[in-house]
């Protein structure tokens, strides 16, 4: 068995496409899941699957089956994680708040034109990098107000895309 963590974008926000994680969890028992855990609720589940073929494609199905609408989810295991946490660029910089840390999860490496182009555009204070198929964001005033949105990247690199803070990023390598 392999540890993995699917990412769900856009679950339990502003109440719409409302999914209860007992619920979740229950659904990843069906599809042959072990060890199953959940991190708050936006989305984020742990869990040791014996193949990783298809597990997003297989998630969104059985999403889209249970509850009755589409759901984008994103697999990484422990190890692309880890990765992950030990690539962020911002933490070498002595001026960065982690607390103002994001990373933005791709589904899959954007093209090196799309990449180019996006690095073009002047963002004022918000800031972003992009690393295969992660975008690491610093937003030293909010998220919340930036222009660095799912949407945003989803549009710019044609991939789908979910974004976790630093401190959730890291919560989940550590259940991992």
């Amino acid at each position: 068995m392999q540890s993995f963590l699917s990412i769900l974008r856009g679950i339990n926000v502003g109440g719409q496409r409302k999914i209860k994680m007992d619920d979740l969890k229950k659904l990843y028992e069906t599809l042959g899941f072990q060890a199953i855990q959940t991190y708050i609720q936006s989305g984020n589940i742990v869990f040791q699957a014996e193949s990783d073929e298809n597990l997003a494609e297989k998630i969104e199905i059985a999403i889209q089956q249970q509850f009755g609408f589409e759901v984008p989810v994103l697999v990484r295991t422990r190890l692309e994680l880890a990765k992950t946490v030990a690539d962020n660029p911002f933490l070498s910089k002595s001026d960065m708040l982690v607390d103002k840390l994001h990373v933005t999860f791709l589904n899959q490496k954007p093209s090196a034109l799309l990449v180019e182009k996006i690095n073009a555009l002047d963002f004022q204070a918000d800031r972003f990098r992009i690393i295969e198929r992660d975008v690491y964001i610093y937003c030293p005033e909010s998220y919340g107000n930036s222009k660095l949105t799912n949407s945003f990247f989803e549009t710019k690199l044609k991939t789908k895309a979910t974004t976790r803070n630093w401190k959730t990023v890291n919560q989940l390598l550590d259940m991992m």
